[in-house]
């Protein structure tokens, strides 16, 4: 599989879309519940809500490292921002969904700190999206190595817009 770079930088926030012929209110399932946020990118307990801090484990990581990711604001089935700390630094992410006429467009924006670098991040995000594409087609899971380091030149170009 050749993956093609979707990412775009706005200042210095990184943003990816992705489009789904599903309503709103599925695609949230995808991308909030327990169950299905495991298919794609990795499973989380504890008691969600606003303020709230869960485990989350990443399922698809080499040893599925677990961090502590706090729920920062939550509106479904619309708006999901939660931030993290983990052994590469903290990451701050925004999840916007959208419907019209039964399409749902999903905009991930990661805010990058003064030190981070696209390159760094956007690879891995082209790879998780494409993963929540595939999990909800039933297709099997794309490989890592098909987005890094084959996507890093486009993400090392990004300028701010």
């Amino acid at each position: 599989m050749t993956p093609t770079p979707t990412g775009r930088l706005v200042g210095r926030d990184l943003v990816l879309t992705r489009t789904f012929r599903a309503p709103i209110d599925d695609v949230w399932a995808s991308v909030t519940e327990p169950e299905r946020t495991a298919r794609w990118f990795g499973p989380w307990t504890g008691e969600a809500g606003p303020g709230r801090t869960v485990r989350l484990t990443m399922g698809l990581e080499d040893g599925a490292p677990a961090c502590d990711l706090r729920i920062d604001a939550c509106e479904p089935p619309h708006r999901l921002a939660v931030s993290m700390i983990d052994a590469l630094g903290h990451w701050r992410m925004t999840l916007d969904l959208t419907e019209r006429d039964g399409v749902t467009e999903l905009r991930l924006t990661h805010h990058l700190d003064e030190t981070a670098d696209p390159a760094d991040v956007g690879p891995g995000w082209e790879y998780y999206l494409d993963n929540l594409v595939a999990a909800r087609a039933g297709e099997p899971l794309p490989r890592f190595g098909d987005y890094d380091p084959s996507l890093r030149p486009h993400y090392a170009g990004l300028s701010a817009a």
